[in-house]
Formats: structure tokens, sequence, C-alpha cells
């Protein structure tokens, strides 16, 4: 039913980037997705040119990819909301999607970016981002997708409801929700009724056990079940293994 990809980012952290696309083509999968893999929003031609050549050499297919989102080791989760950074939000776009045209990524991860303290104005501009994202996206017939996360206070996106109310409030095509499993368990969030209620704004999925993030079937989630339930909704689309490995990768 479903074509798995890996995420890349998590899954060979060790491995320098333009290893990490082989390293899964040698575990078996033939599709993967990556978190922004450069340094600066907006990178040379040639580093892009490299990135690309990596995921063609290794034979899979780049389903997913994250937009620029500021330094994650560091906290920083997105810059969709961050005043001052709009227009590294936007070169990472023209990236992305010059990336989607040459190698057919379809999916593009913006994360909604820290609450910032004595700053108003954060949903404004979001608004005005993502809308620029979704236009520049929907030219390929791509989607850009928003995640609630956990472990991020600041981050105000932490149930499928709120990201689905910044969905509404854009009201734009060409944008979706990432149903991320582990995080929304992470955050108490009710799967069965999130898939329920959102069926037809789940445009990307990402499993990881909880609580650990490893593997599917460390933990405590039931993800029969889950895919399942996916299944039944009308869930059609890509499915990605987002998790911290503990053992060796295999598809």
């Amino acid at each position: 039913m479903y074509t798995h990809a890996l995420n890349c980012s998590i899954a060979f952290p060790d491995l320098p980037v333009l290893e990490r696309a082989g390293a899964a083509a040698a575990a078996g999968f033939s599709a993967v997705e990556f978190w922004w893999p450069f340094a600066s929003a907006a990178p040379s031609d040639l580093e892009v040119g490299r990135f690309a050549a990596s995921v063609e050499s290794a034979g899979v297919e780049l389903v997913g990819l994250n937009l620029a989102a500021g330094d994650m080791p560091a906290g920083d989760r997105g810059l969709v909301s961050w005043p001052g950074r709009a227009q590294e939000f936007r070169d990472s776009v023209a990236v992305a999607v010059g990336l989607g045209e040459r190698l057919g990524t379809r999916i593009f991860n913006a994360l909604y970016g820290n609450r910032i303290d004595g700053v108003t104005g954060q949903d404004d501009l979001a608004d005005e981002n993502l809308a620029h994202a979704a236009k520049e996206a929907g030219r390929i017939g791509a989607t850009v997708v928003l995640e609630p996360l956990s472990g991020a206070d600041r981050y105000p996106l932490r149930t499928a409801a709120d990201a689905v109310a910044v969905l509404d409030r854009v009201g734009a095509e060409h944008l979706g929700l990432l149903f991320d499993v582990y995080h929304l368990a992470v955050n108490g969030d009710d799967l069965d009724a999130a898939i329920t209620r959102f069926a037809d704004r789940i445009a990307h999925v990402q499993l990881a056990d909880a609580p650990g993030r490893h593997e599917p079937g460390t933990g405590d989630i039931d993800f029969p079940h889950v895919l399942d339930a996916l299944e039944k909704a009308g869930y059609t689309g890509r499915i990605a293994l987002e998790y911290v490995p503990t053992r060796k990768v295999i598809a």
C-alpha cells in the first residue's frame, strides 16, 4: 500500500551529507527524505548540484525535504514565523523547488518557528511566508507541509489541530499537514481522532516509536493500528521512517 522512505538526516548523522543517500540505498531503501542539507539557507549552485548528484547516483527518490530551519542543534525550529529572516526562508524555498524540479520531490516541510519573547506579528509573517512557499511549490505540483513538534517548549504547533488551524488561516492551496506519529503521541494528541478529523489534510506521514524516538516496535505505539486507521481514512501518500536507530538500518 505505502512506499516507505528513510529520513537520512536522523538515520545517518555521522555520515557526510553526500554519503547518506547511498547509505540508504545500501540498506535497501528506494526513497529518502532529508532535513535541510546545507549550512546556509542560500547554498551555492555547486553545493546544490553536488547534493542532487548524490541522490541521483544513489538511485533513490527524494520524496521529502525540509526547508531551512535555522540552527537546529542550538534549538531553532524553523524560520516561517521568525521576523528578520523571511529572505532566508524564501531563499530556501527557491532552492527546494529547484531541487524538486530536478529530483521529483513533492513534499517540503516548513517548520513554523519558535515563539520569540517580546515580538509581535509572528503569525502574520508566517501567513505571508507560507502563502509564498505554497505558491512556489504549486508551480511544480508540490505541497508545503506543517509539522507539530514535541520537545520544543517555544514551538506553538503541538497537535494536528494546531497545524490545521494555521492551514485554514492561510487558506492557500498546496499546503498540508505532516502527520508525525511520534511527535503527536508524545504531545498527547489522540491519533485516532486526528486521523479521522483531518484525513483530507494529511499530506505526509512520519514514523518513530515513543518513548525514545527509535524504530517502530521499540516503544508503546500500536503501529499496525495506526497504519490501518490511515488506510481506512483513505491516506495513500508516503510514509517515512524518521527515527534514531538503535541498530543497523535496514529496509
